[in-house]
């Protein structure tokens, strides 16, 4: 019984392993390679030049379950905490990133647009764009 129970539960955990989703902070093919804590500071507006480029951070909507778990694992703020930082930075003349509404249309702003940023699911980026860091949940 205790072998049957074992199995089970090695093949549940194998299981959820193989439906493990795959992000991608991408950019223009120009841009260096980014840490986790740029990209951060990029996304707060820290950081709005990056070897002579200025970056252009872009988001998806407000409520898209990518952009909760993007904010979440690398801004490290829940949506309350970042629409309370934004709130503050406001009255400091500090914008936020854009926002778009899919996450085809990320992909093709930072192709198109030097210095933009985005982030997207892995399994749709090309050669069009370069991988800055990659984060699987």
């Amino acid at each position: 019984m205790k072998t049957v129970i074992r199995t089970i539960l090695l093949l549940l955990i194998i299981n959820s392993l193989s439906f493990a989703s795959e992000y991608a902070i991408i950019s223009n093919i120009k841009m260096k390679e980014l840490s986790e804590a740029q990209i951060k500071a990029i996304y707060l507006k820290k950081i709005t030049v990056v070897n002579d480029i200025s970056v252009v951070p872009v988001n998806l909507g407000a409520m898209d379950s990518l952009r909760l778990k993007f904010e979440n694992k690398i801004l490290d703020m829940s949506f309350e905490r970042l629409k309370s930082y934004w709130t503050k930075e406001h009255y400091l003349g500090k914008r936020p990133p854009l926002s778009m509404q899919s996450a085809q249309s990320v992909k093709a702003f930072v192709k198109n647009v030097e210095g933009a940023v985005g982030y997207v699911n892995a399994e749709i980026v090309d050669s069009d764009v370069k991988v800055l860091y990659r984060w699987s949940e």
